[in-house]
């Protein structure tokens, strides 16, 4: 007997149905908006909770930045002589201050914090009350602020502010993404991408929701020194598109059109005079002017490098009210995402640097020289350290088959 079509459903079909819609909705933590349909409750933060406003913004154009931290006392003495403990967390990376209170930092206080981020890459401070009117006007001394075209901005309307927001009703999804595409320095598409950078945490897990981040001046260290020399002449375009085409994909706005922008693969910081590696899986697309296959193998090691070398590395436990401030020109930085389904909510505040300078630009505008900060560092310490920067002679060896 020939098979009779009906419109029951099958077992299989519903069980398939009710997994679905058992199922939380799974997202790239990284190019994917966040939801703004999770219910207030009781939720003390809930004005600064993730909003996206349905405008249209200029395109930036280029401006003059000063760095703060070329006017501070090098040996930071106004900062460090109100604190009660300054704690190197790496060799490389990291440092945690306890005492100060950030909303008394005076005008000297704050260059030498700009410096002190320089130098140290990223800085941390807990227990801090600044709420973030106060982190604002606090991060306007490093720089004009940067508005995100793609990311949330808070519900009060706060359009410097760049929420990072996660809870129960987003499930980061392993298919979706690797651990490496997460690490990113902010916005380097831009023409005048981020300074020093402030994150404040306002609500987090208990456990889980760490940040990393990679230094850039240990990355150029670790080269061998054709290979710094090598880098040091190269460009790389990075892109928005990525995070201009999830935004769409949701049906959000782009409230500025996305852009390429070409960067040296090694920039020179302004005030440090230290060269760092400027490249970041999250937005460094490829190398101009070279073959793809050599673009992606350059690229793939020094993005392998930031992310899984961990002597270029330093971790950060959040704790509620932790800021945490990095230099965006030196810095790449991953969160985790392992704290689902508790929330996580944080605010960052973003100022724009100078353009990025290439080593040959630095050296030819500034006559100064730019330096490897390991080296410079070693110097400090009194140690001469011979670099190997001819071949040796190699005794001919023949074949043994």
């Amino acid at each position: 007997m020939a098979p009779v079509a009906t419109n029951e459903e099958k077992p299989q079909e519903r069980n398939t149905a009710a997994l679905k819609a058992a199922t939380p909705k799974v997202f790239n933590p990284f190019y994917s908006p966040p939801s703004t349909e999770s219910a207030d409750g009781d939720y003390p933060h809930a004005d600064l909770k993730p909003y996206f406003p349905n405008v249209s913004w200029e395109p930036l154009k280029e401006f003059e930045v000063v760095d703060r931290g070329l006017f501070a006392d090098p040996e930071k003495k106004s900062l460090f002589s109100a604190a009660t403990k300054v704690k190197h967390l790496t060799p490389a990376i990291g440092t945690e201050i306890e005492g100060i209170d950030l909303r008394q930092l005076s005008d000297s206080q704050k260059d030498e914090l700009a410096l002190l981020v320089a130098e140290r890459v990223v800085v941390f401070f807990r227990d801090q009350e600044i709420n973030i009117h106060e982190q604002l006007e606090l991060a306007r001394h490093f720089g004009p602020l940067h508005k995100h075209a793609t990311t949330p901005i808070p519900r009060n309307g706060l359009e410097e502010v760049h929420v990072v927001y996660n809870d129960a009703s987003r499930r980061p999804d392993p298919t979706s993404f690797s651990k490496l595409e997460l690490w990113h320095s902010d916005v380097t598409y831009e023409l005048q991408p981020p300074s020093t950078t402030s994150l404040k945490v306002i609500t987090g897990p208990e456990v889980g929701g760490d940040t990393l981040w990679s230094s850039g001046y240990a990355l150029y260290s670790s080269l061998s020194p054709g290979f710094q020399k090598y880098l040091e002449g190269l460009y790389a375009v990075h892109s928005a598109t990525a995070q201009a085409d999830g935004n769409r994909a949701a049906g959000l706005p782009v409230r500025r059109q996305e852009i390429d922008t070409v960067h040296p693969v090694v920039r020179v910081h302004p005030v440090t005079g230290w060269k760092s590696v400027y490249v970041n899986p999250g937005f460094t697309r490829r190398i101009v002017g070279v073959p793809k296959a050599e673009s992606d193998a350059i690229l793939n090691l020094l993005f392998r490098q930031i992310s899984e070398n961990p002597d270029f590395q330093v971790r950060f436990k959040w704790e509620v009210n932790s800021v945490a401030f990095w230099d965006n020109r030196v810095a790449t930085h991953s969160a985790t995402f392992d704290f689902w389904p508790a929330t996580r909510h944080a605010l960052r505040a973003t100022p724009h640097g100078e353009r990025p300078i290439s080593v040959e630009d630095y050296e030819r505008t500034t006559g100064k020289e730019a330096k490897d900060r390991q080296i410079e560092i070693w110097k400090q310490q009194g140690i001469t350290v011979e670099l190997n920067t001819k071949p040796k002679s190699a005794k001919a060896r023949g074949y043994n088959d």
